[in-house]
């Protein structure tokens, strides 16, 4: 289990994990939205750099609405800049909930107080305060900046034949299943009969035909079979 990562209890009795990003990886994903936002600066600037004063006044329009509006358009319709997807990031509240409108204007409002004195000093210093990681918008909005889970892989324990079974597990049961299945790679083939065989009254079975008979269950417990 990672140091930093928690426990969410949703209304419903349901515990999502959620694991918030440092400040190492926030900064590289801050230098690719920086890099994005350059580009754009800079070709916009190519291109009305021919068109006198007017130019000038589209150029500064056009750095403002970057500036402010880049973040907030990102995490309302992605949950997160291109460089935060570029991690495996996402913005959400502190109940987990996805961002909206009025928490990722306020959060990116107070980036004006998380640059000062320079070089975001002081959201540097919140963030390292912080055992969510969060900077003076993140603490003001309510948000944080967290990993987003992705789909388990567990190709590696799929079976041509999911075999018919009526048990009636609990979710601690199906979740110590799939966790079984997802670490079989790890075990041994001795350790892995040695696990299955303490379900014997269960699977009413041992040995190979009990490891396999649990990584069929675990297949399609996820979707996998």
């Amino acid at each position: 289990m990672i140091d930093n990562r928690f426990a969410l209890e949703t209304p419903e009795g349901i515990d999502i994990m959620l694991t918030p990003a440092g400040i190492g990886v926030r900064t590289m994903a801050f230098v690719i939205d920086l890099l994005i936002r350059g580009v754009i600066l800079f070709a916009a600037a190519m291109a009305l750099q021919f068109t006198g004063n007017m130019g000038d006044g589209l150029f500064l329009i056009l750095l403002f609405c970057i500036e402010w509006f880049y973040p907030v358009l990102f995490e309302i319709y992605r949950g997160a800049t291109p460089g935060k997807k570029h991690y495996g990031l996402v913005v959400v509240y502190d109940n987990g909930l996805p961002i909206t409108l009025p928490g990722s204007m306020l959060r990116n409002l107070f980036r004006s107080i998380d640059i000062l004195p320079f070089a975001y000093l002081s959201g540097f210093i919140a963030i390292l305060c912080s055992k969510q990681f969060k900077r003076i918008g993140d603490h003001v909005a309510a948000t944080m900046v967290v990993y987003q889970d992705t789909p388990s892989k567990v190709e590696h324990f799929t079976v041509d034949e999911l075999p018919q079974t009526s048990l009636s597990l609990t979710l601690e049961e199906q979740q110590t299943i799939v966790a079984y299945a997802e670490r079989s790679q790890s075990f041994s083939e001795e350790r892995l009969q040695e696990l299955a065989n303490q379900l014997e009254p269960m699977l009413e079975c041992r040995g190979e035909e009990a490891v396999i008979k649990l990584k069929a269950m675990a297949a399609g417990l996820v979707g996998k079979a």
